[in-house]
């Protein structure tokens, strides 16, 4: 498993490094509409030469001077950055679309909300109108239930008290007419109010039936939390999906280089049981390719670590006895030993 899991690094980084690559270079040819062939080829080559020269600067990072380290950090860096940025202009190209849309069904409300507003102050007055009619219908039918009658004035809003039969029967008159006036009122507020309720319904199914409002579902809630434009929002979420979206990429792609070195280190244990790191014996590869003279100093090197591990042990050597423990000399290139 531990060799397995820098591949799946590896693939999971290059997967997201050609993701961000393609929106880049689409983004990017979108700007220069003109030369999109070449300005593509252009972008994918700076998006391969990033993450080689990423992993370039992992890998020799302690081998290079402060000039090749400056440049290409910066290099890489500004290199991101265009990427977000072509990214950047992707997402806000595919918003475009739907933002078009969000803006019809807008202004297709925005029209029904109009008349909508027109008909409920005409509603409104209607509903004050027939409060009065039923105030002074009211008054009228008392008075003339009693002896006296009381009606309220028109012109001057004040009640007038009468018994005069003349008066009794005009008032009758205008109490009948208050009531048909009453029920044309009520046939008017009636209408008004199923037109309103209509647009009601058209504004629900403009709503339910187009595919932006099931698109920007999410983000239209956080707009109104938030009480911003929905542009705002959806901007806001875009920048914080590029600043991820790159940037992780390259960091797994040295994430990657990193379990590599660390799988590629091979260990044993020694006398104490302990693991350590086995390094490449160099000292056998330089008396094969160095003079004899280098040989005899191996050999005298090779006799002193020896009895340094017979006082360690506390013991006489007496393991040390047979020839066969004794590792044999360096040979050269042609087999033999070199002595």
């Amino acid at each position: 498993m531990k060799r397995i899991f820098p591949y799946v690094v590896l693939i999971s980084s290059l997967t997201l490094a050609a993701s961000a690559a393609y929106y880049s270079v689409f983004g990017i040819s979108k700007l220069f509409s003109a030369q999109a062939f070449a300005v593509a080829i252009m972008a994918g080559s700076l998006e391969v030469a990033k993450l080689i020269t990423a992993t370039y600067l992992h890998r020799y990072w302690e081998k290079l001077n402060i000039l090749f380290k400056t440049y290409l950090t910066s290099a890489v860096i500004i290199l991101m950055f265009i990427t977000s940025l072509g990214i950047y202009g992707f997402l806000t190209a595919a918003y475009q679309t739907t933002a078009n849309e969000l803006f019809v069904m807008d202004r297709q409300i925005a029209v029904i909300e109009m008349k909508k507003e027109r008909f409920q102050n005409q509603l409104t007055g209607y509903i004050a109108e027939k409060n009065q009619l039923a105030s002074s219908i009211s008054e009228l039918t008392k008075g003339l239930s009693n002896n006296k009658i009381q009606y309220r004035d028109k012109i001057t809003n004040q009640i007038i008290t009468t018994t005069s039969s003349s008066t009794r029967r005009v008032l009758a008159s205008q109490l009948n007419d208050m009531k048909k006036e009453r029920n044309t009122v009520s046939i008017k507020i009636e209408k008004l109010t199923d037109s309103i309720t209509s647009y009601d319904l058209n504004i629900l199914d403009i709503e339910s039936t187009s595919t932006v409002t099931n698109e920007i579902g999410p983000l239209k809630y956080v707009s109104e939390l938030l009480d911003r434009p929905m542009n705002q929002v959806v901007n806001w979420f875009i920048l914080i999906f590029i600043f991820v979206f790159d940037p992780l990429a390259v960091v797994l792609l040295i994430a990657a280089n990193k379990a590599f070195d660390i799988t590629s280190i091979k260990t044993k244990e020694n006398i104490y049981g302990e693991s350590v790191e086995v390094k490449s014996d160099l000292m056998f590869e330089d008396a094969i390719a160095s003079p004899i003279s280098d040989t005899n100093d191996f050999l005298d090197q090779e006799a002193e670590n020896r009895m340094n591990i017979i006082g360690q042990n506390g013991n006489d050597g007496l393991h040390y006895e047979n020839n066969d423990d004794i590792p044999p000399p360096p040979q050269g290139p042609t087999g033999q030993s070199i002595t």
